[in-house]
């Protein structure tokens, strides 16, 4: 296997970036060097690895603070309404190389590393990856983020600085483990505090009900810390703002209640409220009703309103004077998106904001309310919807239950008014659930609040208004729309796969970057063998490159012209990593049942993370490295099927793995994923894809013709007439051998003949109460398998639809889902203007 191009010799071959010049070069080189000696204090002689990335995260961070000063002082002289993506995660990996890139510097600063003797891919790997999501809901907002300041909106995202974000996966004995990831362990030189902009949040207490209004008293006080991190647009010199919250106690926590000898204890309590920052809840599309979860939900609402309300007031730059004190016009000038019911505490929080503290009418108060928020829901699934139990709330934040509880009065004469005698309505419509313990239902909230709920793909928002929220959108159909998600083009292919990314550029220019739709331009290229060869070619020196990583890893021989098959996501029931394990097992038997056909040879991917308390799924994690032993280590099979499971999923892994897949596996029940982005992302690379009309899968197909992807299984309406039916597992076993046979191997111990029946729960599970039908689907999809086999055997065919699907990608980049959320729910227009940079003197 020759040795693929180093990533400095790649960029040297590169124009996308721009040529570094010589000045630039030089005066990187000086700063390095300043930030080297002055900033961290080293000795070119005594400097780590670490060191080296510091100074030039510092450089790189210099070429920000001008830009990003200058940005909020032009939002200041503009006064323009402002957006602000309220949301627990943001998922936003490394930061360094995806600054370069937006600022036209990566050229120059690789040019200046290399004088210096340094590689810089070797410093961008001392980066920790800012973990701080459990995957699509997280990574989108961080998508968003980078489209919102490449667009010229006024957006902020506001979140919580984990202090640990989600949990490093060692596989120990092919088991799930997991590890604290102490991210900010050395420092993180991307973000700055702002202690001048620290703001109290209340929790627990009482409230006391007086002729001039309401006041909630005997609170207990934590401080929000804000940290702000830049994010800097592509090359239109703006950079927007992420202000993560971080927990501290107030001086006084704890201590005046103190008797004697009880100082130091009082001091080490003031944990319990920095706590509420400390670790995000590593579960994904699974509700836990834990009071922490509560606290972080309303601590990050409660602090971005105050900073919201402050900002609105002053609009004069460094200006701490009240210029605005009518709230009529707050909708005017502030647009609040909820990303999913995590901040649903937004609603009654600006609720008694207004009435409480501003003192003004409830109806007013509501009609400004409704008219700032909108609502983004994420899933369908049951145990995902957030209901929090009214006595939890009741205790932690007594105020907002009393407001809750109008809001829903008030909702419910408006349901009785409109359907009169409809009490099973009323019932199903309420924000308050009856029955057992009593819950908040929080999806619910959002959707009276907002003036907008939208769902992430056009299959799950039909999914939305014809089942879990049809009431609702029978009541006010004007409030429901679909937003397809998307990704960003930087990073999900300038940044990550530079090399296609030129392979474009000198077909079709460079403005696809900044308007992905440019990219239907390739069609007219799909018969010309000279792209076709770039475009495999790029394809084959990913794949090197990857083999290069995995065998260093997972001390596998990978065999680089096997197919690339990658299914990489959070591991779980509906996104059924089992269906996966069972074409692996039945592929694995053909090959030994007749190992001197000509097999397609593949090396399959599994990656992602378990939730820790999520029993099944580490089973199935531990099912994959078990099969991975078996198939991995037969002679028989040799290096024509090789089974990885891909430790420690995370955004530096995807930006590595992505670019050299052959096929994406988008394998979910029709119905159950709301929409997927690793699915575009794959896309967007030239991988193909095997998947299930779910999603946006369905607008992929529309996109790039349903010929050019292996599309196979249940649709939405199978799988609700399969419901209706009755699903029994047992008839799909009996009818279908292979499916008889792997399933047995499983249950016997085949794969684990030291403790033969260490996964008989999984085949219970399969056997007897399979939500999500695998066995309905596996016919068919091993029926598409073998279509994607043959077609791998044809290079240039599967070429061709690779460019199909390229071209077929516009649609899917995070500027078109941002550009359609600010002109039909935030009502604000985007701009691809450049705004000048601090160095111009006009």
């Amino acid at each position: 296997m020759s040795k693929p191009l180093s990533d400095h010799d790649r960029r040297k071959q590169i124009s996308v970036r721009g040529l570094a010049g010589v000045e630039n070069v030089s005066d990187l080189k000086q700063n390095f060097n300043r930030h080297l000696h002055f900033t961290l204090v080293k000795d070119r002689n005594v400097a780590t690895k670490r060191d080296y990335y510091f100074a030039l995260a510092n450089t790189v961070r210099d070429h920000l603070i001008g830009r990003w000063i200058r940005t909020q002082q032009y939002y200041y002289e503009k006064d323009p309404k402002r957006v602000y993506y309220i949301s627990l995660e943001f998922y936003m990996g490394r930061t360094l190389q995806n600054t370069m890139v937006n600022l036209g510097l990566e050229n120059a600063c690789d040019e200046a590393m290399y004088q210096l003797g340094l590689e810089m891919e070797e410093l961008e790997d001392m980066e920790e990856d800012a973990g701080l999501g459990n995957g699509g809901l997280g990574r989108l907002a961080a998508c968003f983020l980078d489209s919102m300041a490449s667009l010229g909106l006024a957006a902020y995202g506001y979140g919580i600085r984990y202090e640990f974000g989600i949990f490093n996966q060692k596989i120990v004995n092919g088991w799930q483990v997991e590890e604290a990831d102490d991210w900010l362990r050395y420092g993180n030189p991307w973000e700055k505090a702002r202690p001048e902009y620290m703001r109290p949040v209340h929790f627990y207490g009482r409230t006391e009900h007086h002729p001039d209004g309401v006041k909630w008293v005997d609170t207990q006080v934590v401080l929000a810390l804000p940290y702000d991190t830049p994010i800097p647009g592509y090359r239109n010199n703006i950079v927007n703002t992420m202000r993560l919250w971080s927990a501290k106690a107030p001086c006084e926590f704890n201590l005046k209640d103190f008797n004697v000898g009880g100082y130091i204890q009082a001091v080490l309590d003031r944990n319990l409220a920095e706590n509420i920052s400390r670790v995000l809840y590593p579960n994904d599309n699974f509700f836990e009703g834990k009071e922490l979860r509560l606290k972080q939900e309303y601590f990050v609402v409660s602090a971005t309103l105050q900073d919201i309300i402050r900002r609105f007031k002053v609009s004069k730059f460094g200006s701490r004077e009240i210029a605005r004190t009518d709230f009529s016009k707050l909708p005017d000038k502030v647009a609040i998106q909820l990303n999913d019911t995590h901040p649903a505490m937004a609603i009654p929080e600006l609720m008694r904001v207004l009435v409480d503290e501003e003192k003004l009418n409830w109806e007013t108060a509501w009609d400004i309310c409704v008219r700032t928020c909108a609502y983004t829901n994420h899933t369908v699934l049951p145990e995902a919807l957030e209901r929090w139990p009214v006595e939890l709330f009741a205790h932690l934040l007594p105020r907002h239950l009393e407001i809750v509880y109008e809001i829903n009065r008030r909702h419910l004469e408006r349901v009785a008014a409109k359907y009169p005698g409809d009490v099973d309505r009323l019932r199903r419509m309420s924000l308050i659930e009856e029955g057992g313990q009593k819950r908040i239902n929080m999806a619910h909230l959002c959707i009276v609040g907002s003036h907008a709920v939208n769902g992430v793909a056009q299959i799950h928002s039909d999914i939305l208004k014809a089942t879990v929220f049809k009431d609702f959108y029978e009541m006010e159909p004007h409030k429901f729309q679909n937003k397809t998600n998307g990704i960003t083009p930087r990073r999900w292919l300038v940044m990550c796969n530079p090399g296609l990314a030129e392979v474009i550029a000198e077909r079709i220019g460079e403005d696809f970057i900044r308007d992905l739709d440019q990219l239907r331009n390739l069609i007219k290229f799909v018969n010309d063998e000279a792209f076709i060869r770039d475009i495999a070619k790029v394809k084959q020196e990913n794949k090197m490159k990857f083999a290069v990583h995995l065998e260093e890893h997972y001390k596998v021989k990978i065999n680089p012209n096997s197919m690339f098959d990658i299914q990489v996501k959070r591991i779980h029931e509906y996104k059924r990593q089992l269906l996966n394990c069972l074409h692996i097992i039945t592929y694995y038997n053909r090959i030994k049942k007749d190992p001197n056909k000509q097999w397609t040879p593949r090396t399959i991917m599994i990656g992602g993370k378990a939730a820790p308390g999520y029993h099944t799924a580490k089973m199935i994690i531990r099912l994959i490295t078990a099969i991975g032993e078996v198939v991995n280590n037969d002679p028989v099979v040799g290096d024509r099927l090789k089974v990885i499971f891909l430790e420690n999923y995370r955004v530096t892994l995807a930006e590595k793995g992505i670019p050299a897949a052959d096929l994406s596996e988008q394998i979910s029940t029709a119905g159950t994923e709301a929409s997927g982005t690793g699915n575009m992302k794959f896309m967007l690379n030239g991988a193909l894809t095997i998947g299930t009309m779910d999603g946006a899968n369905v607008e992929m197909a529309e996109e790039a013709g349903e010929e050019n992807l292996f599309i196979f299984g249940m649709r939405v309406d199978d799988v609700e007439a399969l419901d209706k039916r009755g699903y029994h597992a047992e008839e799909y076993y009996n009818r279908l051998p292979e499916l008889k046979q792997a399933i047995d191997q499983i249950a016997g111990g085949f794969f684990s003949p030291k403790q033969p029946d260490l996964f008989k729960e999984i085949v219970n599970m399969l056997m007897h109460h399979d939500r999500f039908k695998v066995f309905a689907d596996y016919e068919d999809y091993i029926k598409c398998q073998e279509k994607v086999n043959a077609l791998y055997k044809n290079p240039k065919e599967w070429t061709k639809k690779v460019i199909y699907n390229i071209a077929g990608c516009g649609k899917f980049s995070s500027d078109r889902t941002i550009a359609q959320y600010a002109r039909e729910i935030w009502g604000v227009e985007p701009t691809l203007e450049k705004i000048p940079a601090p160095d111009d003197k006009h």
